[in-house]
């Protein structure tokens, strides 16, 4: 497998895992008040590519998560994502009107 498959295949992990965490964090969190739509846009928005390229390009941001997740498994891949992008999303996310709460 040569360099680029490889990276595609990580990142094919990785927004999977990206979309596990996104999707549960919506369901724990006071986000779990919002309208089924309105949880549909913060799940777009949070895993889109307009976002992850605010962190690199969103291939390899997305490669990154896989590679966590191969080698650690869910139980670090999720606090990760978690450290490393819950916050700038949330800023993202009330900049376009939407009111979410920072987890404490």
């Amino acid at each position: 497998m040569d360099a680029i498959e490889q990276l595609r295949e990580e990142a094919w992990i990785g927004d999977a895992v990206l979309a596990l965490f996104v999707r549960d964090w919506l369901l724990t969190t006071k986000s779990r008040e919002a309208s089924l739509a309105q949880r549909a846009a913060l799940f777009e928005l949070f895993v889109s590519n307009q976002f992850l390229s605010t962190f690199g390009e969103p291939t390899r941001v997305e490669a990154e998560i896989g590679r966590l997740y191969r080698s650690h498994g869910l139980s670090a891949a999720f606090p990760f994502i978690e450290q490393t992008f819950l916050a700038r999303f949330l800023n993202t996310a009330r900049n376009k009107g939407y009111h979410l709460e920072i987890p404490r």
